[in-house]
């Protein structure tokens, strides 16, 4: 079990009963609680997250790796020899992958084979993409120069796309979060303002109406709704799909949206518990 693991339980179990013995029947209570719950989940959620850092920037190590292909066989070289040649270069994350790829090739095994554990070691999209591409063009007896360049030109395209498609997203993304706090805001003054102002004035008219006895025994069978777990409900489930939807909207995976999920739902939670009525 990874050290984090541990911190992470750590940190749940003091934090979370410390919470609820020190701020017991108290409006803090709530939020107390959530501020543990997610210190307790930050080493999990960071793992999460450099996970995804460490697979874009594998992606740019691999395009590296397949220029240099590219230029080893132009060159007059054969793949086999080219992947020993680039054996020592540095390709960051790539490195023991690109290695292992080399022993296996230097051992005899099948580049095509070679190539495909390599993909599914690395467990990124664009270079089992990528692999799938070789192993078929090998198959068929395609020019590998013009498959290896096709594989560039494919990764680089993928690259562009992702770039563009996060920069032209860029706007949506700051009017996802300004729309979902205008909701909290409206929620709040619903919750703060209009509903006692209304529940005061249905109060006023059943005591009105009692007084003269067209509502007689209305006291005994009045009905009362905790619009505070209602609005409360309401806000969290639009944080939640909303970051989801920034997430799929912005980088083409909903995966991705799960820490805009998390900023929306934490913050929403601390405004609401702390500005709304007890």
């Amino acid at each position: 079990m990874e050290i984090r693991y541990i911190i992470s339980g750590v940190v749940f179990v003091t934090l979370v009963p410390l919470s609820v013995l020190l701020l017991f029947d108290t409006r803090w209570l709530y939020g107390a609680v959530i501020i543990s719950l997610v210190l307790s989940a930050l080493p999990i959620f960071l793992r999460f997250m450099e996970h995804n850092k460490k697979q874009k920037l594998i992606e740019v190590e691999w395009l590296e790796y397949i220029r240099g292909l590219v230029e080893g066989v132009k060159s007059g070289l054969p793949i086999p020899q080219s992947i020993l040649n680039l054996k020592d270069k540095d390709y960051g994350y790539l490195n023991k992958h690109i290695k292992k790829l080399a022993n296996q090739v230097e051992w005899g095994i099948p580049v095509t084979d070679a190539f495909t554990i390599f993909a599914n070691d690395t467990d990124n999209k664009v270079i089992k993409r990528s692999v799938v591409i070789l192993t078929q063009a090998e198959k068929s007896g395609g020019n590998m120069v013009d498959v290896l360049d096709s594989v560039v030109n494919s990764v680089v395209s993928v690259n562009v796309l992702k770039a563009e498609r996060k920069s032209s997203t860029y706007s949506q993304i700051v009017q996802g979060y300004i729309v979902f706090f205008i909701f909290i805001g409206i929620m709040l003054v619903l919750e703060v303002k209009l509903v006692p102002m209304i529940q005061g004035m249905v109060g006023g008219l059943q005591g009105g109406a009692s007084g003269v006895g067209f509502l007689e025994g209305a006291g005994e069978s009045k009905v009362e709704l905790n619009f505070k777990q209602i609005f409360l409900s309401l806000i969290l489930i639009q944080g939640l799909f909303a970051g989801l939807m920034i997430g799929k909207f912005s980088e083409g995976s909903i995966k991705y949206g799960v820490k805009h999920s998390a900023a929306l739902v934490i913050v929403s939670l601390l405004v609401v518990l702390t500005v709304s009525p007890p």
